[in-house]
């Protein structure tokens, strides 16, 4: 990472929100549904599938979650209206986690529900550590109440994953894989990019052993080419796995993989609060960031 994109990460919260938007405006379909559903049928065409996020999160009032949950329900209904190769993603504080759990599974039931009535997916993202054990819970619940068309993210860098993973395995859980994006205290999670590799890769081997669906989100080369190995070592079917990638990044390795036979699902966020997720990408992605240091220095 160069000095200045250093500069660009460490000093995001000083840059004008119109710089970030600017550079963020490729990783996000757009302020509105129909451009999430219009990005998904540019994906179709390459063969390419995606899962559609509401931007949103740590909602604070009852109204608010509410709102929230009936926008979800819209993505529901256009994924179904459109024939779309896609399903939701969804954040459980836009539902209402901070204030009432009742409340806010009842929400999340209320979108299984309706998506399995027109054959619809869900995904419930996972987020910072103060929400990973409800989070699985209310998994577990969902699938005790007869609800098979949902799954969990799982974070390769937290220390406690394998043993969340080895306690999903009886339910053959759709499970997507990833690093982890949330800042988080060395007690909770590994901070070595080698250690988060190799987490990620056993974790991925033990879901690979099971009988569910696992879903390989990372951008990174060398996990992207071990995963490749495993699954041909192992013979896997395509029914047992996909890549997951982020709209706007490696578009050039998305379409190998696609090329190469590999099922790939894009995440296609929309929205207008998309400031706090363009930064944690940014952050995330010194790339990303070395393209802030480009346009405060060329206004594009």
């Amino acid at each position: 990472m160069s000095v200045l994109t250093k500069f660009v990460v460490l000093g995001l919260p000083l840059i004008p929100k119109s710089i970030v938007r600017l550079v963020a405006q490729r990783y996000i379909a757009g302020p509105h549904l129909v451009d999430a559903v219009r990005i998904t049928k540019d994906l179709m065409s390459l063969g390419a599938s995606s899962t559609i996020d509401v931007l949103g999160e740590f909602v604070s009032s009852r109204e608010r979650a509410v709102l929230e949950t009936t926008t979800q329900a819209s993505v529901i209904d256009a994924i179904h209206s459109n024939s779309l190769a896609s399903y939701l993603s969804v954040k459980l504080t836009s539902l209402g986690l901070d204030i009432d759990l009742d409340f806010a599974y009842q929400n999340i039931s209320s979108l299984v529900k309706k998506a399995a009535s027109v054959g619809v997916f869900v995904r419930m993202d996972m987020e910072n550590t103060p929400y990973t054990d409800v989070t699985l819970d209310f998994y577990r619940r969902l699938r005790r109440d007869g609800h098979n068309n949902v799954g969990v993210v799982i974070q390769a860098y937290l220390r406690r994953s394998e043993s969340d993973v080895l306690s999903l395995l009886a339910y053959e859980p759709s499970v997507r894989l990833c690093k982890g994006i949330y800042v988080e205290s060395e007690e909770h999670a590994f901070k070595e990019p080698d250690e988060i590799r190799n987490s990620f890769t056993s974790l991925l081997r033990i879901l690979l052993s099971g009988k569910g669906r696992t879903h390989i989100a990372t951008h990174d080369e060398s996990l992207i080419v071990n995963a490749e190995s495993l699954i041909r070592e192992d013979k896997q079917p395509t029914s047992k796995y996909e890549f997951e990638m982020l709209l706007g990044v490696r578009e050039d390795r998305r379409n190998a993989l696609i090329g190469n036979g590999h099922a790939v699902r894009v995440y296609v966020p929309f929205g207008e609060d998309w400031y706090g997720y363009s930064t944690r990408r940014l952050k995330e992605n010194p790339q990303v960031a070395g393209y802030i240091a480009k346009a405060l220095f060329t206004g594009r």
